[in-house]
């Protein structure tokens, strides 16, 4: 089992046969066209986003779908603005109020990264909210389609933070400890605190645990139904996020502007919180929720 790590002093010298892994990646731009740059970070939102709306399309056949057809594309139009604009505004009010307020444009450079994940919920919540209004659908029914592809995104934005040299981990004696603070971390890369020292490639760790595991879960869920409990399919991602973002945390480097908050939480933890228990809610509520969609369907 994984033990969190501690900021203790560590040798490489004494370090086990693999004492840890060279940071992997030499660039954050994927390839560059003239003076437009493609970056791994722009590449995961966009790929997130259109894998999403594919796997949306494929759910939501007529002939497949049992609770009815959404607007997918408007639906696709307000959430990219809604994540865009939620992840970059709550990253500049939580994450580095100070220097964003003495460089406001600075706070408009979302190319040079800077996304929370919170802020990009709720601004995807936002957007779900408004198209439902628009088209009279309910907001769970909606919500609960986003809510089986969004691991998708934690997936790709995850991965995109490892080749960025962001948010990594704490110093661990693990094998598979990474060295970030390399020549061949890029530049944009916030490494000023990594050291030379191996660290927990917790953004990895976020990829399988946020990604990858919590997307299995919701197939499964799906393959067996829960689309007929309004809410539920919310509920298990905001529960899912909720805790898996909480463990992870014990194993990141907090934010070097925020540092840990009260009895050594983060900031992450606190954000998560709200999730965990408004997700537990819409699980309980989902069984009442369940009936009232199945009896308005045999009508």
């Amino acid at each position: 089992m994984i033990q969190p790590s501690t900021q203790t002093p560590w040798n490489l010298n004494d370090s086990p046969a693999i004492a840890a892994i060279p940071f992997p990646f030499a660039d954050e731009v994927l390839f560059q066209i003239g003076p437009v740059a493609i970056r791994w970070y722009a590449l995961s939102y966009i790929a997130g986003i259109l894998i999403g709306w594919f796997i949306l399309r494929l759910i939501t056949r007529p002939a497949h779908d049992p609770v009815g057809h959404p607007p997918l594309e408007s639906l696709l139009n307000a959430g990219i603005i809604g994540i865009i604009l939620g992840g970059r505004l709550a990253y500049v009010l939580f994450y580095n109020l100070p220097y964003y307020a003495s460089q406001p444009l600075e706070a408009l450079a979302v190319w040079k990264g800077g996304m929370s994940f919170h802020g990009g919920l709720l601004g995807m919540i936002g957007a779900v909210y408004i198209v439902s209004r628009q088209h009279r659908i309910r907001f769970l029914q909606l919500a609960d389609l986003v809510a089986i592809v969004a691991p998708i995104g934690l997936l790709l934005g995850r991965t995109a933070n490892f080749i960025n040299c962001e948010l990594y981990g704490r110093i661990t004696d693990m094998p598979w400890g990474v060295v970030f603070n390399q020549g061949t971390c890029i530049k944009s890369g916030d490494t000023s605190m990594a050291g030379d020292l191996p660290r927990h490639p917790s953004q990895i760790y976020e990829a399988l645990l946020e990604g990858l595991i919590l997307f299995i879960i919701m197939l499964v869920l799906l393959r067996l139904g829960a689309r007929q409990r309004l809410g539920l399919l919310s509920g298990v991602f905001l529960t899912g996020y909720g805790l898996s973002r909480s463990f992870i945390e014990l194993f990141r480097e907090p934010d070097s502007q925020l540092g840990f908050l009260i009895s050594g939480t983060t900031m992450g933890q606190w954000l998560s919180l709200p999730m965990i228990i408004a997700g537990l809610y819409l699980i309980i509520r989902s069984s009442s929720a369940g009936r009232h969609i199945q009896r308005e369907a045999g009508k």
